[in-house]
C-alpha cells in the first residue's frame, strides 16, 4: 500500500511533537538523493507549519559531506542545492543551516593513493570510508555534543533497503528509550530518527513528486538523474564502518573501486550524450582499479620497508614513485580538458584541490625524500602554469639535476643492485635535512632504518631471505608466522612461485 497524504500529516505531526519535546540541537544527513532529499523535505515542511517563534526553538542543521572525490555532476546538484537551501531558510526564517563537509587534507583520496601511496580500496582494505565519510560527519556531531551535551541525527535510511539494514534497525528500535528516536551504535549521547524507515522506493518518489520541495530544487530533475543510471541506490551518511560501499550507487565516489565495474557512471555516459565528457574519469577509475596490473605498480615492502610473506609470495605496499607520478599527470591532464572543452558549469571543477597538491609535495619531500620535488614540474607542464605553493621556503640545495646525477651513477657502478639508488638518495635527503646540530637527534637511528629498507638485491633476493629466516625459525622450534607458509606443502623453500 502506498502511502497517503494522511500518512504524511501524521508523520508531519511526529516530527512536530519530537521537536517541540526538548532543545537537543538536530543535524539531518542530507547527500541530495532521494531518501535523504524526502526525509529534509518531510523536516521542512512540518517546521513550516509551526510559528516563526516557536520554530526557532533550536537549530536543525544539515550536512552534506563532499569526498572531494564525488561524481562531479551530483557534487554540482549538491551544491546548487545547499546553496538554495540556505538562501531559502533565511528568506523563509527557518532554522535550517546548510553544512559542506570535507575531509582534512591529511586524510583525502588523492593525498593517501598518490602522496602515500595507497593501494586503491578494495574489500579487504577499505581504508576511504572512515578517512572521507566517517570522520568528516562524525566531527561535526561531536562538536554539537560537546556544545549541548546530546544531538538528534535524522537519516534517511529505511528498512526496505536490504534485509540486512532491516534487521540492523529493529535490533536499534527494540533499544529505544523514547519512541521513534533509536540509539547509536557508534557514538554516545546521540539518538536517531528514521521518519522514512518503513517506506519502499514507490513511497519515496510518490512523496517527492507529490510535494514540491520546499528550498527551490527540483524533484522531478532528481528522478531524471535516477533514470539515467542502471543502479538506484544513493549513498547515506555513512557513520561507521559497517555501512555498505557507495560503489554501486550514482551518490558516490567516481573513483570508488569498491566494486569490479562502475556501471552507474558506465549507464549515465551511455544515456545521456551530454555526459560523455567524464568518459575519460571512467576510464581513469577502471586503470586504478586494475586487480591483475596493481602488483607490478607497487613496492615489493610494505610502507614501513619490511618485506612480508603471506603463502609463499611477497606482500606488496604502496604504489612506486614512477605510477604515482604518472597517475597525477593523468588526473591534472583530465582535469585540464574538463576545464577547457567540458560543459561551462564544469570549467572550474577540480578533480584535485591545490591543498591537496601541495599535501602530496610534503609528503613526496619529506617522508618519502624524493628530493627531485616533480610535483611542481608536473602540474606546470600539464597546466602551463606556475604551481601556487604554499610553502615559503623549499630547500633548493639538491633537486631534479642531482637526483639525476645520483641515479646515473648508482646504476652505472652497481647495475645489479636495484635499491641502491633509491637507499642513496633517502640517505642524503635525511642527511641533508639534519645538517643543523639542532636537528640531528635520532639521525643515526634514521639512516639505519634506510639501509635495513635497501638490505635486498631485489625482490628475488627479498623472498629467498625472509622465507629463509622464516624456515630457520620452524626448524629451531621457535614461533613464526605460519601464513607466510605456501599453500602447498610439497614447495621446496626456493621453488615459491607468485602463482596466487
Amino acid at each position: 500500500m502506498s502511502i497517503t497524504k494522511q500518512d504524511v500529516t501524521n508523520l508531519c505531526e511526529i516530527i512536530k511533537k519530537l521537536y517541540l519535546e526538548d532543545d537537543i540541537p538536530w543535524v539531518v544527513g542530507y547527500s541530495g538523493g532521494k531518501d535523504s532529499t524526502a526525509t529534509l523535505q518531510l523536516v521542512w515542511l512540518a517546521l513550516s507549519e509551526l510559528p516563526p517563534d516557536v520554530r526557532k526553538r533550536k537549530t536543525v542543521h544539515v550536512i552534506c559531506t563532499d569526498t572531494l572525490v564525488e561524481s562531479p555532476v551530483v557534487a554540482k546538484w549538491v551544491e546548487i542545492s545547499l546553496e538554495r537551501m540556505k538562501n531559502r531558510a533565511k528568506d523563509t526564517d527557518m532554522p535550517i543551516v546548510p553544512h559542506r563537509l570535507i575531509p582534512d587534507y591529511n586524510d583525502t583520496f588523492w593525498v593517501n593513493l598518490l602522496g602515500r601511496g595507497y593501494p586503491y580500496p578494495h574489500t579487504n582494505f577499505r581504508w576511504c570510508t572512515d578517512r572521507l565519510k566517517i570522520k568528516p560527519a562524525n566531527t561535526f556531531v561531536q562538536n554539537i555534543v560537546s556544545s549541548y551535551g546530546e544531538v538528534i541525527l535524522l537519516l534517511g535510511t529505511r528498512k526496505a533497503e536490504s534485509a540486512n539494514r532491516a534487521r540492523t534497525m529493529q535490533h536499534y528500535e527494540n533499544l529505544r528509550v523514547r519512541n521513534h528516536l533509536s540509539p547509536n551504535e557508534s557514538m554516545q549521547n546521540e539518538l536517531v530518527f528514521s521518519p522514512i524507515e518503513n517506506w519502499t522506493d514507490d513511497d519515496v518518489w510518490l512523496f517527492l513528486m507529490q510535494y514540491k520541495n520546499p528550498w527551490g530544487h527540483s524533484n522531478k530533475d532528481l528522478l531524471t538523474m535516477y533514470r539515467g543510471a542502471t543502479e538506484d541506490g544513493e549513498c547515506p551518511l555513512v557513520i561507521n564502518s559497517d555501512t555498505p560501499s557507495c560503489g554501486k550507487s550514482r551518490f558516490g565516489c567516481w573513483v570508488c573501486t569498491m566494486v569490479e565495474q562502475d556501471k552507474s557512471m558506465a549507464a549515465m555516459i551511455m544515456n545521456d550524450s551530454e555526459k560523455e565528457w567524464m568518459t575519460p574519469l571512467l576510464e581513469f577509475r577502471n586503470e586504478i582499479g586494475d586487480a591483475e596490473a596493481d602488483r607490478s605498480r607497487r613496492d615489493f615492502r610494505r610502507m614501513t620497508g619490511n618485506a612480508q610473506v603471506f603463502k609463499g609470495r611477497l606482500v606488496h605496499g604502496p604504489y612506486i614513485k614512477s605510477v604515482r607520478e604518472t597517475w597525477l599527470k593523468k588526473l591534472l591532464m583530465i582535469q585540464t580538458e574538463i576545464n577547457q572543452n567540458g560543459p561551462e558549469e564544469f570549467r572550474n571543477l577540480e578533480l584535485i584541490t591545490i591543498e591537496e597538491l601541495n599535501k602530496i609535495r610534503q609528503i613526496w619531500l619529506d617522508e618519502k625524500h624524493e628530493f627531485d620535488d616533480s610535483l611542481p614540474s608536473i602540474y606546470e607542464e600539464v597546466t602551463g602554469r606556475d604551481f601556487p605553493a604554499s610553502r615559503a621556503h623549499i630547500e633548493t640545495s639538491f633537486g631534479k639535476a642531482e637526483w639525476q646525477i645520483l641515479s646515473d651513477v648508482c646504476h652505472a657502478l652497481y647495475p645489479d643492485e636495484k635499491l641502491l639508488f633509491e637507499m642513496t638518495a633517502r640517505i642524503i635527503d635525511i642527511e641533508r635535512k639534519s645538517s643543523d646540530l639542532k636537528l640531528r637527534r635520532g639521525v643515526l637511528g634514521d639512516i639505519e632504518a634506510q639501509i635495513k629498507r635497501g638490505f635486498f638485491r631485489d625482490e628475488e633476493d627479498a623472498k629467498i631471505f625472509t622465507l629463509d629466516k622464516i624456515q630457520r625459525k620452524k626448524n629451531m622450534g621457535a614461533s613464526y608466522d605460519k601464513k607466510a607458509e605456501s599453500e602447498e606443502e610439497q614447495l621446496s623453500l626456493y621453488e615459491v612461485e607468485d602463482n596466487l
